[in-house]
């Protein structure tokens, strides 16, 4: 079962392999595609963050690897598939990619992969759910209403939970029902 069109940064400077790409995970990913390593550094800084980049290594303005590094650097939860006609060698042991496929990449392989990262996400974002309901709900169970409904740090971290929550379950179908066992643990206040 795939994940529920997953959001997916494409960036390669071949504009036809690009394009090729993009129309290989038409219909099960919402896919911007962008032609160099600016273009997709100006779409993560404007955008949701994708749920996963697919980066091709050997781009003439600025290297695939070059642009992975600076992409980590940003705060935001994405995984990197490295999709490139470079064959791997031990340099690959620097580099912080998730997964790497060889060109040509065929329809099935390019959209396993993504589907793959994006449950990975999906059980790694749980993790950080997890640790913001639990705060979330002790501090409910101990504060009156009143006091937390115009409190706004109380407020960002509801918001921030809503927001893991709705995209772990876009990205991991089965995560409705796990994720509703742990907000079934009583809170009490002592």
């Amino acid at each position: 079962m795939y994940v529920d069109r997953p959001r997916v940064l494409l960036v390669d400077d071949e504009k036809e392999v690009a394009d090729a790409y993009a129309l290989r995970l038409d219909g099960v990913a919402d896919v911007t595609v962008t032609y160099s390593g600016p273009e997709a550094l100006s779409e993560v800084d404007e955008a949701e963050p994708p749920d996963v980049i697919l980066l091709d290594r050997h781009m003439p303005d600025q290297s695939g690897d070059d642009l992975l590094r600076e992409l980590r650097e940003y705060d935001m939860h994405t995984k990197v598939i490295m999709v490139t006609a470079i064959d791997p060698g031990l340099e690959l042991l620097d580099l912080p990619f998730d997964d790497y496929l060889c060109k040509p990449v065929d329809r099935e392989d390019i959209r396993s992969a993504v589907d793959q990262q994006c449950q990975v996400l999906a059980y790694e974002l749980i993790g950080e759910y997890f640790g913001l309901e639990s705060k979330r709900a002790v501090i409910a169970a101990e504060l009156p209403e009143q006091r937390l409904e115009n409190h706004e740090e109380f407020r960002a971290l509801n918001d921030q939970a809503t927001s893991l929550q709705d995209r772990i379950c876009r990205l991991l179908p089965e995560a409705e029902e796990l994720l509703d066992t742990f907000t079934g643990i009583e809170r009490e206040a002592y």
